[in-house]
């Protein structure tokens, strides 16, 4: 973030009313990136802009990136704590754009889970049809300059000391690989949120 970006402080409740008014402004189905490191904790705010959306008419479910991530073997195969991995082979974003991104817009079905990350094999999910009007929210770390055909684009940015702080210990070994990812990556978000404070959060003005 440049040092003349300009943020509007909001509250819980106007973030997940501006990003439902983004994804009702997307004429049939939608798919919306929720871009966030794991310590940012963007499942209980996607779960809260789902319920929006239903309230309001519009079909939707969110999609953790954690339900794509690859088998243990190929996770770990260069150690358990390897940076690299993590930023280029731990999440199969390709699986998710097959599944997901792709397959609901062109065969109107979705897979809501590839991998049980537990477990440590297949989720045997079934696809799901997609209703009108869809909205699938896509949610979960490093998610931009993918090549994912989003509609709308939310990134949860965490500056480094919020990041630090918020990863628990046996997760610190991924800040550096999503500080190198956030440096390299050079897409912009539709929304950009300042969340080190998720009560007080703040958006980036003038998009």
């Amino acid at each position: 973030m440049g040092a003349m970006t300009m943020f509007t402080p909001t509250s819980p409740d106007g973030l997940v009313a501006l990003v439902t008014e983004r994804c009702l402004a997307v004429d049939g189905t939608a798919v919306v990136a929720i871009d966030a490191p794991d310590a940012a904790q963007p499942l209980p705010l996607s779960d809260a802009i789902c319920a929006s959306l239903r309230e309001q008419g519009r079909p939707c479910d969110v999609v953790s990136v954690h339900d794509y991530v690859r088998p243990a073997s190929l996770r770990f195969e260069h150690g358990r704590d390897d940076e690299l991995s993590y930023r280029t082979l731990w999440f199969d974003y390709d699986a998710l754009n097959r599944e997901v991104v792709r397959s609901v817009r062109a065969d109107r079905r979705w897979l809501p889970r590839l991998w049980d990350e537990a477990e440590d094999r297949s989720a045997r999910c079934a696809r799901v049809p997609a209703a009108d009007g869809q909205v699938l929210l896509v949610t979960g770390p490093m998610l931009l300059g993918r090549d994912l055909d989003f509609d709308v684009t939310v990134q949860l940015h965490l500056s480094e000391g919020a990041l630090r702080r918020r990863t628990p210990d046996d997760q610190r070994w991924t800040v550096p690989a999503l500080l190198r990812r956030a440096a390299d990556v050079t897409d912009e978000p539709d929304l950009l949120v300042r969340y080190d404070h998720p009560p007080k959060p703040a958006v980036r003005a003038g998009r």
